[in-house]
C-alpha cells in the first residue's frame, strides 16, 4: 500500500473518529508511552543455552512443533529479536529468563549466577536501546524433578532454589540500574501435584517462607520491580499448585510487591481484564503477561481477540501511568518464529490502539446519566469504526512495514539466515 494510499484512508478515519469526540492525533501520540517486553523464549523454544537437550521432562513446559531456525546462542536469539522489533512500531523491551545465560564455555550452576553471565546482553540492550526484564528459572533442572522447587519439603531443595531466585533479584537489579530502566523480575514456580494432595497447607507454607527469604532484601523501585506470578493448573500439576492465584495475590498484598496476571492461568471463564482494576487497588503494579490459551494454558500466539480487546481496553480507559507493565508470554515452534512474535506483538499494540480510540468522554456521560442503551450503542458501533487505516498510518509513521507488508521481510530473513542454521 502506497504512504499516499495510507495518508489519504487516515484522513477519512480521522473525520469519523472526530464525528464522535475522537482526536486521532492524540491516540497516536498515547502509543509512544506503550511498551512491551518481548518473552526472549519464543525464539529458542524455551530452550535455553544450558545444554544443547533443552527443556527435560522436569519443566512444567512444553514447546511443540519442529519449524527450521531455532536459534540455539546468544548471538542468533538477539539477532532475530533484533528483526523482529524492527517490524514492531515503537520502542519495547525484552523479557530474560535466568537459562540465557552465556558462560562463554564454562557452565556455572544456578544458585551461582552472576551479573556477568549477562553482559552480552546487557551491552547488546544498551546499544539497541531496550529496556530488560527478568525470570529466575525454576524449572527444567534436576533439582526440580520431584515437582517442587521452592515448596519442596526438601531444605535443601529450597535452599537451591531461594538463592537462584536472590541471585536472580541481583542481576535484575543491576539491569535496571545499568539501562536506567527499572527491571521487572518476575517469580513463578510449577510446584505442584498431578494427582489430588492430602496435604494443601504445607507446601504453602514451605512457598512462604522461601518468598519471605527470597524478597527480605529491598532494592530501589527505579531499579528492581518484584513480582510473583500464580496458576491455577499446570503440567504435572493438573490438581494442585502451590502457588495458586489465590496464594500470590494474598502474599503480593501483604508483601506491597506487584502481581502477575497471566492470561492464560484462570480458569477459561474469567475476565483478566476485570482483574486489572481489582488488584491495583491494594497493590503498586500489576505485571501482565498476555497470552491465549486453546482449551488450556497453551499459550498461543496472541491474536486480536475479544479477550485481547478487553485487556487493552482496561489500560487505555484509565491512567495507571507507570503500575502497569505490559509483557507477552507464549511460544509456539510450528510456525516461524520472528513471525509469532511480530503477529503476537503487533496484535496487542492494535488492541491498544483501538482502545485508545475509544471516545472515553462520551461513554463515560452517557453511563454517568444512566443510559445504558446508548453505551451499548456506541459500543457496539465502534467495532466498524476504521481502526485499521489508523494502524496502518501508525506503522507508516513509526517506519515500520504494514500488515502483511512485513511477511515480506521475514520470509527474506529466513531464507537468507534461519535456513542456514
Amino acid at each position: 500500500m502506497s504512504l499516499k494510499t495510507i495518508e489519504s484512508s487516515y484522513k477519512n478515519a480521522k473525520e469519523q473518529y472526530a464525528s464522535l469526540g475522537v482526536d486521532t492525533d492524540s491516540a497516536l501520540k498515547a502509543m509512544k508511552s506503550i511498551s512491551i517486553s518481548l518473552h526472549c523464549w519464543q525464539g529458542d523454544d524455551v530452550a535455553g543455552f544450558e545444554s544443547d537437550a533443552g527443556l527435560g521432562s522436569t519443566s512444567g513446559i512444553m514447546t511443540t512443533g519442529n519449524y527450521p531456525g531455532r536459534a540455539r546462542t546468544g548471538d542468533e536469539l538477539r539477532a532475530d529479536l533484533d528483526k523482529a522489533l524492527s517490524l514492531i512500531p515503537g520502542k519495547h523491551r525484552v523479557n530474560l529468563h535466568a537459562i540465557y545465560a552465556e558462560f562463554e564455555g564454562k557452565a556455572v550452576e544456578r544458585d551461582a549466577l552472576e551479573s556477568r553471565h549477562f553482559v552480552r546482553w546487557l551491552d547488546w540492550a544498551k546499544l539497541q536501546n531496550y529496556g530488560l526484564d527478568f525470570n529466575p528459572t525454576c524449572f527444567s533442572h534436576p533439582k526440580a524433578a520431584a515437582g517442587f522447587t521452592l515448596a519442596s519439603p526438601d531444605k535443601g531443595i529450597r535452599d537451591f532454589w531461594i538463592e537462584h531466585c536472590l541471585r536472580s533479584r541481583e542481576i535484575a537489579a543491576h539491569f535496571g540500574k545499568k539501562l536506567k530502566s527499572a527491571t521487572v523480575n518476575n517469580v513463578w514456580v510449577p510446584d505442584g501435584y498431578k494427582d489430588t494432595p492430602f496435604d494443601r497447607m504445607a507446601p504453602r507454607k514451605h512457598l512462604k517462607e522461601s518468598l519471605d527469604k527470597i524478597f527480605q532484601k529491598r532494592y530501589p523501585r527505579t531499579e528492581l520491580i518484584d513480582s510473583v506470578e500464580g496458576k491455577l493448573f499446570g503440567i504435572g500439576t493438573e490438581s494442585y499448585v502451590a502457588g495458586s492465584n489465590d496464594f500470590y495475590l494474598a502474599y503480593a498484598v501483604s508483601n506491597q510487591l506487584a502481581v502477575c496476571l497471566d492470561a492464560g492461568h484462570y480458569h477459561p471463564t474469567e475476565s483478566v481484564a476485570d482483574k486489572i482494576s481489582s488488584v491495583l487497588l491494594f497493590v503498586k503494579d500489576v505485571l501482565l503477561h498476555v497470552s491465549r490459551g486453546v482449551r488450556w494454558d497453551s499459550d498461543h500466539v496472541v491474536t486480536l481477540t475479544d479477550d485481547l480487546r478487553a485487556i487493552a481496553e482496561e489500560i487505555t480507559r484509565h491512567d495507571y501511568g507507570d503500575r502497569l507493565h505490559l509483557g507477552l508470554d507464549f511460544f509456539d515452534a510450528s510456525i516461524n518464529r520472528i513471525a509469532a512474535w511480530v503477529i503476537g506483538t503487533r496484535n496487542f499494540l492494535k488492541a491498544i490502539l483501538i482502545g485508545y480510540l475509544e471516545p472515553r468522554n462520551l461513554l463515560l456521560r452517557v453511563e454517568k446519566e444512566g443510559d445504558y442503551t446508548a453505551r451499548l450503542a456506541y459500543l457496539e458501533a465502534l467495532k466498524t469504526m476504521p481502526y485499521g487505516a489508523v494502524w496502518e498510518y501508525y506503522c507508516a509513521k513509526n517506519n515500520v512495514p504494514s500488515d502483511l507488508e512485513w511477511l515480506k521481510e521475514v520470509k527474506s530473513y529466513e531464507h537468507s539466515v534461519l535456513e542456514k542454521r
